[in-house]
Protein backbone atom coordinates (compact mmCIF):
# COMPACT_ATOMS: atom_id res chain seq x y z
CA UNK A 1 0.00 0.00 0.00
CA UNK A 2 1.43 3.45 -0.96
CA UNK A 3 0.63 6.88 -0.61
CA UNK A 4 1.98 10.07 -2.09
CA UNK A 5 0.60 13.83 -0.82
CA UNK A 6 1.58 16.73 -3.46
CA UNK A 7 0.71 20.64 -3.61
CA UNK A 8 -1.16 22.47 -6.09
CA UNK A 9 2.38 22.69 -7.92
CA UNK A 10 2.39 19.14 -8.12
CA UNK A 11 5.55 18.78 -5.73
CA UNK A 12 6.07 15.70 -3.92
CA UNK A 13 5.75 16.61 -0.69
CA UNK A 14 5.34 12.92 1.31
CA UNK A 15 5.75 9.63 0.26
CA UNK A 16 5.61 6.15 2.03
CA UNK A 17 4.45 2.60 2.23
CA UNK A 18 3.11 -0.80 4.05
CA UNK A 19 4.68 -3.67 2.59
CA UNK A 20 2.08 -6.62 3.27
CA UNK A 21 4.85 -9.47 4.03
CA UNK A 22 7.02 -7.53 5.90
CA UNK A 23 5.19 -5.00 8.20
CA UNK A 24 1.99 -7.06 8.63
CA UNK A 25 3.59 -10.51 9.29
CA UNK A 26 0.26 -11.55 11.47
CA UNK A 27 -1.38 -12.37 8.17
CA UNK A 28 1.67 -14.62 6.77
CA UNK A 29 1.17 -13.50 2.92
CA UNK A 30 3.80 -14.23 0.24
CA UNK A 31 3.47 -11.75 -2.30
CA UNK A 32 0.55 -9.87 -0.31
CA UNK A 33 -1.52 -13.15 -1.19
CA UNK A 34 -2.29 -16.70 -0.48
CA UNK A 35 -1.98 -19.36 -3.07
CA UNK A 36 -3.86 -22.11 -2.11
CA UNK A 37 -3.37 -25.79 -2.65
CA UNK A 38 -4.71 -26.12 -6.38
CA UNK A 39 -2.60 -23.10 -7.42
CA UNK A 40 -5.55 -22.26 -9.04
CA UNK A 41 -7.12 -19.90 -6.30
CA UNK A 42 -5.32 -17.21 -4.94
CA UNK A 43 -6.91 -14.49 -2.50
CA UNK A 44 -6.02 -11.66 -0.36
CA UNK A 45 -7.19 -11.04 3.16
CA UNK A 46 -9.46 -8.07 3.16
CA UNK A 47 -8.54 -7.27 6.74
CA UNK A 48 -4.79 -7.05 5.74
CA UNK A 49 -5.50 -4.49 3.29
CA UNK A 50 -7.92 -2.27 6.36
CA UNK A 51 -5.03 -2.67 8.65
CA UNK A 52 -2.20 -1.34 6.29
CA UNK A 53 -4.22 1.71 5.83
CA UNK A 54 -4.90 2.45 9.47
CA UNK A 55 -0.79 1.73 9.48
CA UNK A 56 0.31 3.80 6.81
CA UNK A 57 -2.48 6.91 8.29
CA UNK A 58 -0.67 6.25 11.48
CA UNK A 59 2.57 6.88 10.19
CA UNK A 60 1.67 10.25 8.53
CA UNK A 61 0.18 11.37 11.49
CA UNK A 62 3.35 9.95 14.12
CA UNK A 63 5.77 11.87 11.07
CA UNK A 64 3.53 15.11 11.19
CA UNK A 65 1.82 15.29 8.36
CA UNK A 66 -0.83 17.98 8.67
CA UNK A 67 -4.19 16.46 7.33
CA UNK A 68 -6.16 19.62 7.45
CA UNK A 69 -4.15 20.83 4.46
CA UNK A 70 -5.71 17.98 2.13
CA UNK A 71 -8.03 19.29 -0.32
CA UNK A 72 -8.53 15.95 -1.90
CA UNK A 73 -8.03 12.36 -2.16
CA UNK A 74 -8.28 9.54 -4.71
CA UNK A 75 -6.81 6.24 -5.37
CA UNK A 76 -5.94 3.62 -7.36
CA UNK A 77 -6.68 -0.72 -6.50
CA UNK A 78 -5.45 -3.51 -8.18
CA UNK A 79 -7.97 -4.36 -10.73
CA UNK A 80 -9.89 -7.88 -11.02
CA UNK A 81 -9.89 -8.18 -6.77
CA UNK A 82 -13.63 -7.87 -5.28
CA UNK A 83 -14.78 -7.57 -1.23
CA UNK A 84 -17.88 -9.01 -0.08
CA UNK A 85 -19.50 -6.76 2.26
CA UNK A 86 -21.61 -8.54 4.63
CA UNK A 87 -25.24 -7.81 5.45
CA UNK A 88 -25.30 -4.84 7.98
CA UNK A 89 -21.67 -3.38 7.17
CA UNK A 90 -23.16 -0.23 5.55
CA UNK A 91 -24.25 0.92 9.38
CA UNK A 92 -20.51 -0.57 11.12
CA UNK A 93 -18.81 1.44 8.35
CA UNK A 94 -20.72 4.50 8.69
CA UNK A 95 -20.44 4.70 12.26
CA UNK A 96 -16.83 3.85 13.18
CA UNK A 97 -15.87 5.02 16.38
CA UNK A 98 -12.56 6.73 15.69
CA UNK A 99 -11.16 5.73 19.02
CA UNK A 100 -10.27 2.46 17.21
CA UNK A 101 -8.08 2.01 14.39
CA UNK A 102 -10.76 0.95 11.37
CA UNK A 103 -9.68 -2.76 10.87
CA UNK A 104 -11.12 -3.34 14.80
CA UNK A 105 -14.35 -1.84 13.90
CA UNK A 106 -14.59 -3.64 10.86
CA UNK A 107 -13.48 -7.02 11.35
CA UNK A 108 -16.92 -8.61 11.01
CA UNK A 109 -18.09 -6.80 7.90
CA UNK A 110 -16.87 -9.11 5.45
CA UNK A 111 -18.85 -12.51 4.21
CA UNK A 112 -15.80 -13.43 2.16
CA UNK A 113 -12.37 -13.19 4.33
CA UNK A 114 -9.99 -13.85 1.97
CA UNK A 115 -10.95 -11.65 -1.50
CA UNK A 116 -10.29 -12.89 -4.94
CA UNK A 117 -7.41 -11.42 -7.04
CA UNK A 118 -6.14 -10.76 -10.32
CA UNK A 119 -3.88 -13.72 -9.84
CA UNK A 120 -6.92 -16.49 -9.41
CA UNK A 121 -7.13 -18.85 -12.63
CA UNK A 122 -10.32 -20.57 -10.79
CA UNK A 123 -13.32 -19.95 -12.64
CA UNK A 124 -12.56 -21.70 -15.97
CA UNK A 125 -16.38 -23.19 -15.82
CA UNK A 126 -17.86 -19.65 -15.61
CA UNK A 127 -16.28 -18.68 -17.96
CA UNK A 128 -17.34 -21.20 -20.52
CA UNK A 129 -20.93 -20.30 -19.29
CA UNK A 130 -20.35 -16.75 -19.98
CA UNK A 131 -19.13 -16.55 -23.38
CA UNK A 132 -21.51 -19.48 -24.65
CA UNK A 133 -24.49 -18.00 -23.55
CA UNK A 134 -23.66 -14.57 -25.15
CA UNK A 135 -22.57 -16.30 -28.60
CA UNK A 136 -18.90 -16.83 -28.01
CA UNK A 137 -15.63 -15.61 -26.94
CA UNK A 138 -15.62 -12.43 -29.69
CA UNK A 139 -18.79 -12.20 -29.29
CA UNK A 140 -18.31 -11.40 -25.66
CA UNK A 141 -15.59 -9.26 -26.16
CA UNK A 142 -17.43 -7.54 -28.37
CA UNK A 143 -19.85 -6.43 -25.35
CA UNK A 144 -17.49 -5.95 -23.30
CA UNK A 145 -14.32 -5.35 -24.52
CA UNK A 146 -12.88 -8.55 -23.26
CA UNK A 147 -13.14 -12.28 -23.43
CA UNK A 148 -13.89 -14.04 -20.58
CA UNK A 149 -10.55 -14.17 -18.24
CA UNK A 150 -10.87 -15.62 -15.12
CA UNK A 151 -9.51 -13.52 -12.96
CA UNK A 152 -12.51 -11.13 -14.14
CA UNK A 153 -14.79 -10.49 -11.33
CA UNK A 154 -18.03 -11.03 -13.13
CA UNK A 155 -16.69 -14.70 -13.05
CA UNK A 156 -15.64 -14.93 -9.46
CA UNK A 157 -19.00 -13.69 -8.37
CA UNK A 158 -20.25 -16.24 -10.32
CA UNK A 159 -18.01 -19.13 -8.72
CA UNK A 160 -19.20 -18.16 -5.32
CA UNK A 161 -23.05 -17.85 -6.62
CA UNK A 162 -22.61 -21.23 -7.43
CA UNK A 163 -20.29 -23.02 -4.75
CA UNK A 164 -21.45 -20.98 -1.52
CA UNK A 165 -24.72 -19.69 -2.14
CA UNK A 166 -25.10 -19.15 1.46
CA UNK A 167 -22.08 -16.83 1.62
CA UNK A 168 -23.51 -14.99 -1.19
CA UNK A 169 -27.47 -14.51 0.64
CA UNK A 170 -25.18 -12.89 3.61
CA UNK A 171 -23.59 -10.15 1.18
CA UNK A 172 -25.08 -6.69 0.70
CA UNK A 173 -22.71 -5.18 -1.70
CA UNK A 174 -20.06 -6.51 -3.65
CA UNK A 175 -16.77 -3.74 -4.45
CA UNK A 176 -13.90 -3.77 -6.25
CA UNK A 177 -10.75 -2.81 -4.70
CA UNK A 178 -10.51 0.32 -6.08
CA UNK A 179 -14.21 0.87 -4.78
CA UNK A 180 -13.58 -0.56 -1.59
CA UNK A 181 -10.59 1.33 -1.05
CA UNK A 182 -12.96 4.96 -1.79
CA UNK A 183 -15.63 3.26 0.61
CA UNK A 184 -13.53 3.30 3.54
CA UNK A 185 -12.84 6.40 3.44
CA UNK A 186 -16.43 7.55 2.19
CA UNK A 187 -17.71 5.72 4.97
CA UNK A 188 -20.75 4.90 2.64
CA UNK A 189 -20.35 2.20 -0.14
CA UNK A 190 -18.48 4.28 -3.15
CA UNK A 191 -19.60 3.09 -6.94
CA UNK A 192 -17.75 1.66 -9.33
CA UNK A 193 -15.90 3.85 -11.92
CA UNK A 194 -16.77 2.84 -15.67
CA UNK A 195 -12.86 2.20 -16.15
CA UNK A 196 -12.06 -0.19 -13.17
CA UNK A 197 -15.92 -1.60 -13.45
CA UNK A 198 -15.46 -2.74 -17.56
CA UNK A 199 -13.05 -5.24 -15.92
CA UNK A 200 -16.24 -6.75 -14.38
CA UNK A 201 -16.86 -8.69 -17.06
CA UNK A 202 -20.47 -7.47 -17.77
CA UNK A 203 -20.41 -4.02 -18.53
CA UNK A 204 -21.08 -2.76 -21.90
CA UNK A 205 -18.07 -1.14 -23.68
CA UNK A 206 -19.99 1.54 -24.21
CA UNK A 207 -20.88 3.57 -20.94
CA UNK A 208 -23.97 4.46 -22.00
CA UNK A 209 -25.23 1.35 -22.87
CA UNK A 210 -26.73 -0.89 -19.80
CA UNK A 211 -25.36 -4.61 -21.29
CA UNK A 212 -25.07 -7.40 -18.38
CA UNK A 213 -25.41 -10.16 -20.37
CA UNK A 214 -23.91 -12.18 -17.95
CA UNK A 215 -26.85 -11.82 -15.79
CA UNK A 216 -27.98 -14.99 -17.17
CA UNK A 217 -25.03 -17.35 -16.01
CA UNK A 218 -24.89 -15.73 -12.65
CA UNK A 219 -28.69 -16.20 -12.38
CA UNK A 220 -29.30 -13.98 -9.93
CA UNK A 221 -31.64 -10.85 -10.42
CA UNK A 222 -29.52 -9.29 -7.06
CA UNK A 223 -26.65 -8.74 -8.80
CA UNK A 224 -27.15 -5.11 -9.75
CA UNK A 225 -27.98 -4.23 -5.82
CA UNK A 226 -25.07 -6.11 -4.83
CA UNK A 227 -22.56 -4.55 -7.17
CA UNK A 228 -24.06 -1.03 -6.31
CA UNK A 229 -25.16 2.33 -7.51
CA UNK A 230 -24.77 3.00 -11.55
CA UNK A 231 -21.05 3.59 -12.59
CA UNK A 232 -19.24 7.23 -12.18
CA UNK A 233 -16.24 8.55 -14.12
CA UNK A 234 -13.08 7.99 -12.65
CA UNK A 235 -12.87 11.73 -12.46
CA UNK A 236 -16.03 12.64 -10.42
CA UNK A 237 -16.40 13.82 -7.14
CA UNK A 238 -17.69 10.58 -5.00
CA UNK A 239 -18.55 12.64 -1.72
CA UNK A 240 -16.80 13.84 1.25
CA UNK A 241 -14.92 12.54 3.27
CA UNK A 242 -16.13 10.18 6.78
CA UNK A 243 -16.59 12.04 9.65
CA UNK A 244 -14.37 9.56 11.07
CA UNK A 245 -11.03 10.74 9.31
CA UNK A 246 -11.85 14.11 10.62
CA UNK A 247 -11.97 13.14 14.02
CA UNK A 248 -9.00 10.96 13.82
CA UNK A 249 -6.04 12.34 11.69
CA UNK A 250 -7.66 15.87 11.18
CA UNK A 251 -8.93 16.32 8.05
CA UNK A 252 -11.01 18.52 7.07
CA UNK A 253 -14.62 18.16 7.10
CA UNK A 254 -14.46 19.53 3.55
CA UNK A 255 -11.86 17.11 1.58
CA UNK A 256 -13.27 15.74 -1.31
CA UNK A 257 -12.98 12.18 -2.42
CA UNK A 258 -12.77 11.33 -5.60
CA UNK A 259 -13.49 8.25 -7.30
CA UNK A 260 -10.81 5.99 -7.17
CA UNK A 261 -10.25 3.57 -10.20
CA UNK A 262 -7.92 0.16 -11.13
CA UNK A 263 -4.51 0.67 -11.39
CA UNK A 264 -3.86 0.38 -14.99
CA UNK A 265 -6.26 3.44 -15.61
CA UNK A 266 -4.59 5.40 -13.03
CA UNK A 267 -1.71 4.79 -15.08
CA UNK A 268 -2.69 5.88 -18.63
CA UNK A 269 -3.79 9.28 -16.75
CA UNK A 270 -1.03 9.34 -14.58
CA UNK A 271 1.34 9.28 -17.54
CA UNK A 272 -0.45 11.45 -19.11
CA UNK A 273 -0.45 9.88 -22.70
CA UNK A 274 -2.48 10.78 -25.62
CA UNK A 275 -3.60 9.65 -28.74
CA UNK A 276 -0.98 7.08 -30.54
CA UNK A 277 1.25 6.76 -27.51
CA UNK A 278 2.39 3.38 -25.35
CA UNK A 279 3.24 3.16 -22.28
CA UNK A 280 4.41 -0.03 -20.16
CA UNK A 281 4.56 -0.62 -16.65
CA UNK A 282 6.35 -3.35 -15.32
CA UNK A 283 4.94 -3.86 -12.15
CA UNK A 284 3.62 -7.63 -10.16
CA UNK A 285 1.76 -8.08 -13.27
CA UNK A 286 3.38 -5.92 -16.93
CA UNK A 287 0.88 -4.23 -18.56
CA UNK A 288 1.10 -2.23 -22.10
CA UNK A 289 -1.48 0.56 -22.66
CA UNK A 290 -2.39 2.82 -24.71
CA UNK A 291 -5.34 5.39 -25.65
CA UNK A 292 -7.51 5.04 -28.47
CA UNK A 293 -10.40 6.44 -30.33
CA UNK A 294 -12.08 3.63 -31.42
CA UNK A 295 -12.69 0.18 -29.61
CA UNK A 296 -11.73 -2.68 -31.77
CA UNK A 297 -12.27 -5.50 -29.45
CA UNK A 298 -9.79 -8.82 -29.67
CA UNK A 299 -9.48 -12.38 -28.21
CA UNK A 300 -6.18 -11.12 -26.80
CA UNK A 301 -6.04 -7.80 -24.79
CA UNK A 302 -8.66 -6.23 -23.23
CA UNK A 303 -10.55 -2.45 -24.70
CA UNK A 304 -11.37 -0.63 -21.06
CA UNK A 305 -13.28 2.86 -20.80
CA UNK A 306 -10.54 5.84 -21.23
CA UNK A 307 -10.21 7.25 -17.14
CA UNK A 308 -9.64 10.89 -18.60
CA UNK A 309 -12.25 10.89 -21.51
CA UNK A 310 -15.48 9.99 -21.64
CA UNK A 311 -15.47 9.37 -25.29
CA UNK A 312 -12.03 7.94 -25.75
CA UNK A 313 -10.95 4.45 -25.04
CA UNK A 314 -7.36 2.86 -23.51
CA UNK A 315 -6.20 -0.36 -25.30
CA UNK A 316 -4.55 -2.86 -23.03
CA UNK A 317 -2.33 -6.51 -23.17
CA UNK A 318 -1.36 -7.71 -19.45
CA UNK A 319 1.10 -10.30 -18.34
CA UNK A 320 0.79 -11.92 -15.21
CA UNK A 321 4.14 -13.40 -14.90
CA UNK A 322 6.04 -9.38 -14.20
CA UNK A 323 8.41 -8.76 -10.68
CA UNK A 324 7.72 -11.45 -9.31
CA UNK A 325 9.59 -13.61 -12.35
CA UNK A 326 11.85 -11.15 -12.63
CA UNK A 327 12.46 -11.14 -8.60
CA UNK A 328 12.88 -14.95 -8.91
CA UNK A 329 15.85 -15.16 -11.17
CA UNK A 330 16.67 -12.04 -9.62
CA UNK A 331 17.20 -14.09 -6.24
CA UNK A 332 18.22 -17.14 -8.54
CA UNK A 333 21.16 -15.62 -10.46
CA UNK A 334 21.75 -12.44 -8.83
CA UNK A 335 22.13 -13.21 -5.06
CA UNK A 336 18.87 -11.08 -4.77
CA UNK A 337 20.70 -7.90 -5.92
CA UNK A 338 19.26 -5.84 -8.38
CA UNK A 339 22.64 -4.48 -8.64
CA UNK A 340 24.34 -7.35 -9.49
CA UNK A 341 21.53 -8.65 -11.77
CA UNK A 342 21.91 -5.23 -13.76
CA UNK A 343 25.65 -5.98 -14.12
CA UNK A 344 24.89 -9.62 -15.54
CA UNK A 345 22.33 -7.75 -18.33
CA UNK A 346 25.11 -5.23 -19.11
CA UNK A 347 27.77 -7.66 -19.55
CA UNK A 348 25.44 -9.97 -22.29
CA UNK A 349 24.92 -8.69 -25.87
CA UNK A 350 21.50 -7.31 -27.24
CA UNK A 351 20.25 -10.73 -29.12
CA UNK A 352 21.37 -12.92 -26.23
CA UNK A 353 23.70 -14.85 -29.66
CA UNK A 354 20.20 -16.46 -30.42
CA UNK A 355 20.17 -17.87 -27.23
CA UNK A 356 15.59 -17.20 -25.82
CA UNK A 357 13.49 -18.12 -23.19
CA UNK A 358 9.85 -17.83 -22.11
CA UNK A 359 9.22 -17.92 -18.24
CA UNK A 360 5.95 -18.58 -16.28
CA UNK A 361 5.83 -19.28 -12.38
CA UNK A 362 1.92 -19.14 -13.06
CA UNK A 363 0.05 -19.75 -15.85
CA UNK A 364 0.03 -16.80 -18.40
CA UNK A 365 -2.80 -14.92 -19.86
CA UNK A 366 -1.05 -14.27 -23.10
CA UNK A 367 0.14 -16.26 -24.48
CA UNK A 368 -1.83 -19.17 -22.61
CA UNK A 369 1.28 -20.93 -21.14
CA UNK A 370 2.77 -22.11 -18.21
CA UNK A 371 6.37 -23.31 -17.23
CA UNK A 372 10.09 -22.17 -18.18
CA UNK A 373 10.95 -22.75 -22.11
CA UNK A 374 14.88 -22.62 -22.59
CA UNK A 375 15.85 -22.11 -26.42
CA UNK A 376 19.34 -21.88 -27.88
CA UNK A 377 20.44 -20.32 -30.87
CA UNK A 378 19.77 -23.62 -32.94
CA UNK A 379 16.45 -23.59 -31.32
CA UNK A 380 17.05 -26.66 -29.65
CA UNK A 381 15.26 -26.61 -26.16
CA UNK A 382 17.72 -26.80 -23.16
CA UNK A 383 17.22 -27.19 -19.67
CA UNK A 384 19.40 -24.55 -18.22
CA UNK A 385 21.41 -21.56 -19.21
CA UNK A 386 24.40 -19.73 -17.58
CA UNK A 387 22.98 -17.06 -15.32
CA UNK A 388 24.01 -14.62 -16.95
CA UNK A 389 22.54 -15.56 -20.16
CA UNK A 390 19.49 -16.66 -17.88
CA UNK A 391 19.14 -13.07 -17.00
CA UNK A 392 19.31 -11.77 -20.91
CA UNK A 393 17.18 -14.07 -21.77
CA UNK A 394 14.50 -13.45 -19.25
CA UNK A 395 14.08 -9.34 -20.12
CA UNK A 396 14.39 -9.88 -23.75
CA UNK A 397 11.59 -12.91 -23.71
CA UNK A 398 9.26 -10.64 -21.85
CA UNK A 399 10.09 -7.49 -24.25
CA UNK A 400 9.92 -9.49 -27.22
CA UNK A 401 5.98 -11.18 -26.39
CA UNK A 402 4.53 -7.62 -25.49
CA UNK A 403 5.67 -6.44 -28.88
CA UNK A 404 4.67 -9.51 -30.52
CA UNK A 405 1.41 -9.62 -28.96
CA UNK A 406 0.90 -6.32 -29.24
CA UNK A 407 1.43 -5.82 -33.30
CA UNK A 408 -1.11 -8.67 -33.14
CA UNK A 409 -3.24 -6.92 -31.72
CA UNK A 410 -3.00 -3.87 -34.67
CA UNK A 411 -0.71 -1.50 -32.82
CA UNK A 412 2.08 -0.08 -34.44
CA UNK A 413 5.48 0.62 -33.60
CA UNK A 414 7.16 3.84 -36.71
CA UNK A 415 10.60 3.49 -37.56
CA UNK A 416 11.36 7.15 -35.99
CA UNK A 417 10.15 5.47 -32.38
CA UNK A 418 12.37 2.33 -32.62
CA UNK A 419 15.28 4.95 -33.65
CA UNK A 420 14.56 6.73 -30.67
Amino acid sequence: LKVIAIDEQLRVIYEDNVHFDKDLPEFKTQGGVYIHSDRLTVTSPVLMWVKALDMILQKMKSSGFNFSQVRALSGAGQQHGSVYWKKGSIQILKNASSELPLHQSLKACFSVSNSPIWMDSSTASQCSALEKVVGGAQCLASITGSRAYERFTGNQIAKIYSQDPEVYLQTERISLVSSFAASLFLGAYAPIDYSDGKYVGFFHIYPWKEGWPGLRVVSCRELREAGGNLPIFPFLWAGPISPYYSQRYGFSPDCKVVAFTGDNPASLAGMRLQEGDIAISLGTSDTLFLWIQEPTPALEGHILCNPVDSQAYMALLCFKNGSLMRERIRDDCASGSWDEFSKALSSTVAGNNGNLGFYFDVMEITPEAVGIHRFNRDNQKVSDFPKEVEIRALIEGQFMAKRIHAEKLGYKVSKCHEKA
